[in-house]
């Protein structure tokens, strides 16, 4: 697969430069007052400490806008949800369908490609090239509006589509009719995603809400951003290949994980009661959504981090703010599964009043606690491995772990034991742990040195 030749960790790669050519491509200085510069070794508890509050603030001077950012999006197929769900059982599996299946199908492909524009942008302004930054969130543009043509079809067959993935005839008929009314939402990303990509690599109704959104951001592009945006510029078509083959091997990396989760809420549609299956595991996937767009805000920060750092050519700070976000994100994870067992057998009532389905939420919390803390901790080295520019190398380790490895044993234990849907997740979960656990080993080993020597050849060669 062409698309997935990318620069690899050099946890795997151990191609060096000598020590001097080293300085020469990435000057590093001593951190002073926590601004600019490298950090120097950290020897005492005083210095990790010092190291914490300043990787601290500087995560979530980041993170907390682009996760409210996300949180607000969100909240409008949550809110859907909510709503729908007091209407009927039927429409509120219909509409879970939809939402999980097909939206979040064109969702993680659209963020995926724009997250193409993380890796470059990112390492861009943290190497000065400041003036790209605009012709790369041009190139992204004219790449996404293209793959949102491309997707179009999968919302105006919609019904013909889950039908033959075995849905109820019912249910399928109802998504079918709901999805072809949020195609323009889809084209919305097109613009919104690469615009988000572009601000925060400087740390800076359903259709309506969402082109509102981009719009606007647009409009504070061109009247503020006046160093990065330069306007129009016919250089965005040039190169515009390499550009997408980075678009698409983030597409295939980021959509291999959203598409997991999917593939769940399919194969629970095949179950012996796919109203009551579909109804809850959807209710826990929203909660879990919701902790995963605080994630996304989070992997965004991290992977703004990581390719500052490295276009700046500062490894240690890089390797210092994975470290520090790590183990904030793990504790967080913590929390939200003390708050999910605490409440289990009542948040459903936001969703629903079917005490039947009240009760089936009830029996999956236990699972939904695990996966939150699991989540906590996969979309960080995830936003890592977008930040050095691995998209290729997670691509096929996420193959690995989610189809071959999680998927097989979830259809195993749904479908020939008695454990329905708690065995489709819990092979899901045993996927997602075997990732995580990989990625977490590769950024362990990485050489960050040499990372910012990859990053510094990347910009020469972009620029």
């Amino acid at each position: 697969m062409a698309v997935l030749e990318l620069e690899e960790p050099t946890f795997f790669n151990k191609t060096h430069l000598d020590e001097k050519e080293l300085l020469h491509e990435a000057p590093t200085t001593l951190l002073v007052n926590g601004e600019g510069g490298d950090y120097p070794p950290v020897r005492s508890y005083e210095d990790v400490k010092n190291v914490i509050n300043i990787e601290s603030i500087k995560l979530w001077a980041i993170a907390a806008p682009i996760a409210f950012n996300i949180l607000c999006n969100y909240g409008i197929n949550s809110f859907t949800s909510i709503f729908v769900g007091h209407i009927g059982d039927i429409e509120l599996s219909a509409v879970a369908i939809c939402l999980s299946v097909i939206a979040n199908l064109s969702f993680g492909f659209m963020l995926g490609m724009a997250s193409a524009l993380e890796t470059l942008c990112g390492q861009a302004f943290g190497a000065g090239e400041t003036e790209m930054m605009g012709i790369y969130m041009q190139r992204s543009w004219i790449i996404l509006t293209t793959a949102c043509f491309c997707l179009s079809p999968l919302y105006i067959y919609a019904t013909p589509l889950l039908k033959l993935l075995g849905q109820r005839h019912d249910i399928a008929e109802i998504a079918g009719k709901f999805s072809i009314k949020i195609i323009p939402q889809m084209f919305s990303l097109a613009i919104n995603f690469p615009t988000q990509k572009f601000l925060q690599a400087q740390t800076a109704a359903y259709d309506v809400s969402a082109w509102g959104i981009a719009i606007a951001q647009v409009v504070y592009i061109v009247g503020w951003c006046q160093d990065s945006w330069n306007g129009l510029s016919w250089l965005a078509f040039k190169d515009i290949w390499g550009f997408a083959k980075l678009s698409v091997a983030s597409a295939i990396m980021i959509c291999l994980e959203i598409w997991y989760f999917m593939s769940i809420i399919v194969l629970t549609g095949h179950l012996e009661d796919p109203v009551l299956a579909v109804g809850s595991l959807s209710i826990c996937m929203n909660l879990n959504g919701w902790e995963g767009m605080l994630f996304i805000g989070i992997n965004a920060a991290i992977s703004v981090r990581v390719s500052n750092e490295l276009g700046s050519g500062h490894p240690r700070a890089a390797k210092f703010s994975v470290i520090v976000t790590v183990a904030e994100s793990v504790l967080i994870g913590l929390l939200s599964m003390v708050i999910i067992m605490a409440t289990k057998d009542h948040f459903a009532i936001l969703f629903t009043s079917s005490e039947k389905m009240q009760k089936a939420v009830s029996d999956l919390a236990h699972l939904l606690a695990i996966t939150l803390v699991l989540n906590s901790i996969q979309p960080v080295i995830s936003g890592v491995a977008v930040g050095g520019g691995w998209q290729g190398l997670v691509a096929y380790i996420n193959m690995f772990c989610y189809y071959i490895i999680g998927l097989p044993i979830g259809f195993l234990l749904g479908y020939k034991t008695d454990l329905g849907v708690k065995g489709i997740w819990i092979g899901m979960i045993f996927g997602t742990f075997l990732q995580t656990l990989i990625l977490l080993v590769i950024v362990w080993n990485t050489n960050w040195e040499d990372e910012v020597v990859q990053a510094s050849e990347r910009m020469r060669r972009w620029t």
